[in-house]
């Protein structure tokens, strides 16, 4: 997912969900904790850093704005499709681990398809637009189409 924020190679001990149940998921296989929405509020954000530091290996980082270019954002953007067939392909796993753990991991990468259905595409285009001008934009500036 395009922004500052990421979990990569963490611990699977299933904490992500529990601080950051709105933004973290779980990689089905492994369950691997990722970050699929960035954080819109200063709650959002604490929710976070509480999974960042809960989080064995340290694994979440801020500092995808130095990785992400509106290039990189655009190409994700255009492969988007391959989110739906993860999705879809993982949902008996994700079912199965939520009859064990409780989670509701199921339903979160419901809820991240209906974003990437959804709002994600104009959150998109404000990242692109943070990313070439380094503010965000006012009401007067054009968003940078995806």
């Amino acid at each position: 997912m395009p922004g500052p924020f990421y979990g990569a190679e963490t611990d699977n001990c299933g904490t992500g969900r529990i601080h950051a149940p709105g933004l973290a998921l779980y990689e089905a296989e492994y369950f691997s904790e990722y970050v699929y929405r960035q954080p819109r509020t200063t709650d959002e954000l604490q929710q976070l850093v509480d999974a960042a530091e809960a989080e064995a290996f340290s694994s979440y980082s801020c500092d995808g704005d130095t990785h992400w270019t509106p290039a990189a954002v655009r190409e994700w953007w255009r492969d988007r499709g391959r989110i739906t067939e993860y999705l879809a392909s993982r949902r008996a796993d994700w079912e199965a681990d939520d009859a064990q753990a409780g989670q509701g991991v199921a339903s979160a990468a419901q809820d991240y398809a209906a974003y990437r259905d959804g709002e994600l595409a104009a959150h998109l285009r404000v990242y692109l637009f943070w990313l070439q001008e380094r503010r965000s934009p006012t009401e007067a500036d054009r968003l940078p189409l995806l």
